[in-house]
């Protein structure tokens, strides 16, 4: 396994994507000398983008929690592509006019909202609501026991689409910890429920393509050749990313431990473009 530095890799490509989570940031804020890199990348004439499996808040969000830990404006909101957004998509176009009950933060409601749905939390829903979906947004703002206990009965007892706005299994914390992500409870109240759930996000080539088409509005000329996707996690960024015909990066500052790396590319097959200890080398 060769491990190779960042800022190499990125000097055949005029468009960077970064996954947020492990690679831009930690639980406790930026990454060491991710600002340091993006200033310079931008610097560079590189245009930046985040594809970020993350329906937790919106991308004005996201824009102003960076701009706050880098002291300035990182990208403005619309460098910020979110899955979230393409669950907004589809409630907009494929669900009714109605109620729509959410596991997630208040400000994760935004992408029902931007739907033209009304958003309920689900510890406020029962079976006598009229709902026209449940969308599983975030792993934060709600009581684990009762709330995850809820969703699943009225998965079971109602039938609506049940939508899953963040793809990701697990998302990197301190330290070496990782937590349980979106991911993993839509694929735990699938299997429970055996219903099948409509999902976003990476490793879905539609997320690959959204972003694409989102870079096309600024960039009407970019490539699939011109891109390097930059991603922690070998499942949905890499392979994602791959199959899309993108060249990747796999940094080693999220998910996937150093000592780990080398074996679970072996094992998974998944092979990325390029290693890097992280942005900032």
């Amino acid at each position: 396994m060769d491990v190779v530095s960042f800022r190499e890799t990125t000097e055949k490509y005029s468009v960077i994507f970064l996954d947020a989570y492990g690679v831009l940031k930690s639980a406790s804020g930026l990454i060491d000398g991710a600002l340091e890199t993006v200033t310079s990348l931008i610097d560079a004439g590189k245009e930046v983008f985040v594809v970020t499996n993350d329906s937790s808040r919106s991308p004005e969000s996201m824009a102003e929690r960076y701009a706050q830990q880098a002291g300035g404006e990182l990208l403005p909101p619309e460098r910020y592509v979110s899955s979230g957004l393409l669950a907004a998509e589809y409630l907009d176009k494929q669900i009714p006019y109605g109620k729509v009950a959410y596991l997630g933060k208040p400000e994760s409601a935004h992408y029902i909202e931007i739907a033209g749905k009304i958003p309920v939390p689900i510890a406020d829903c029962t079976v006598k609501d009229h709902l026209v979906a449940i969308v599983l947004l975030d792993d934060e703002g709600f009581d684990w026991f009762r709330d995850v206990n809820a969703t699943l009965n009225l998965i079971r007892r109602m039938n609506v689409p049940v939508i899953v706005a963040n793809a990701d299994i697990t998302y990197p914390m301190r330290g070496n910890d990782i937590a349980i992500a979106v991911g993993s409870l839509g694929g735990l109240l699938a299997d429970i429920t055996e219903k099948t759930f409509v999902r976003f996000g990476k490793p879905d080539s539609m997320m690959f393509a959204y972003a694409m088409a989102r870079a096309r509005e600024q960039l009407p000329k970019v490539s699939k050749r011109d891109v390097l996707f930059v991603g922690d996690t070998l499942r949905t960024d890499i392979i994602g990313a791959n199959t899309y015909g993108f060249d990747t990066t796999l940094v080693l500052s999220g998910n996937i431990l150093p000592e780990q790396a080398d074996l679970m590319i072996r094992t998974s097959g998944i092979i990325p473009t390029y290693i890097s200890d992280s942005i900032a080398t």
